[in-house]
């Protein structure tokens, strides 16, 4: 699953490392599912930044369809 990145040309800084974010394979896990998706993590601590519109749009929807089986 890709990101839509034209909304996303800020540069984000980990506020842990104080590093720019890089994109990056993420691996996900949801009940028993293994998803790899491409989201901006910090390459230092692998910190994931996931944006708000992807958590309560996209992924809320993904859960509840992995709910729904």
């Amino acid at each position: 699953m890709d990101v839509n990145k034209e909304n996303y040309d800020e540069e984000w800084i980990c506020q842990k490392c104080n590093c720019h974010v890089e994109e990056g394979s993420v691996k996900a896990i949801y009940l028993s599912g293994n998803f790899e998706v491409e989201l901006s993590k910090c390459p230092v601590c692998k910190n994931v930044l996931v944006p708000e519109d992807l958590a309560i749009g996209k992924m809320l929807e993904v859960e509840k369809g992995l709910e729904d089986k």
